[in-house]
């Protein structure tokens, strides 16, 4: 089995041609046995890019625990650079989703994507060791908790665990924990569903603004700084938007 290894700021995958060649194996099983950072390949998912009538392509991201999100950011940039590269599409590329059908369009070295809407759902409390969190519940096609804090002086890699397994969110959530810096830059920290500390989360970046922006916190565009680097997001008519990078690190044979 062919694959490329490819990231979007840090958020690193191991990306299957599905459409290119017939590969067909058990990708939950796969994903837990080589995404391990010690014994595999190393990532924090797989994206499989397969044929769609909808669109350019059908991606499906299977996290490092092997469980399906609906949804990847940062993962549906790297597929649009490897569409493109692979003269598989033309800019802007459509890509389906479980989430729905996005389109991202190549601007420089970077790419644009149309999110679609940012649902608020509701505001919650969770509890976790003797804190309690203010938690804005954000839908992104996939689930977002977002808890504002002052510093990150604190295991946030620990409660964001915790948290995403709260009761309160029956599939699980992804989490994020924003500090506000300027009415146009925000810091994240992201714990994700099924893959735990990444480095980016694009989804939580669009989702950590969306939130923001509800609390008249920052401006509608804004620069989001995660550990493995910075998206631009920006709320546009009922749309997010988000521009970032995607890298090719190298291909191989498994």
């Amino acid at each position: 089995m062919k694959f490329t290894k490819m990231h979007g700021i840090g958020n690193d995958f191991i990306v299957v041609d599905r459409i290119n060649n017939d590969y067909d194996a058990n990708f939950c099983e796969l994903a837990r046995k080589q995404c391990d950072r010690n014994k595999g390949i190393g990532a924090d998912g797989i994206l499989l890019i397969e044929r769609s009538k909808k669109a350019d392509a059908m991606m499906r991201l299977i996290n490092a625990d092997g469980s399906e999100a609906e949804m990847c950011g940062n993962g549906i940039r790297c597929v649009a650079k490897y569409v493109i590269d692979k003269n598989m599409a033309t800019t802007p590329v459509k890509i389906n989703t479980l989430a729905g059908v996005m389109t991202i369009e190549q601007v420089g070295n970077n790419y644009k994507v149309d999110m679609g809407e940012g649902r608020l759902e509701s505001k919650i409390t969770v509890n976790v060791n003797n804190r309690s969190y203010n938690v804005i519940k954000v839908d992104m096609g996939n689930p977002h908790a977002t808890i504002f804090v002052d510093d990150f002086d604190f295991d946030w890699m620990a409660e964001g665990s915790v948290i995403e397994n709260d009761p309160q969110f029956p599939n699980r959530t992804n989490v994020e924990f924003i500090k506000i810096i300027s009415p146009n830059e925000l810091d994240v920290k992201v714990w994700e569903r099924g893959a735990g500390a990444t480095l980016a989360c694009g989804t939580g970046a669009c989702a950590s603004l969306v939130a923001t922006v509800s609390q008249n916190k920052c401006d509608r565009k804004a620069t989001i700084h995660l550990r493995g680097g910075d998206l631009q997001i920006e709320l546009k008519d009922n749309s997010v938007f988000m521009t970032g990078s995607a890298t090719t690190v190298f291909e191989g044979e498994l």
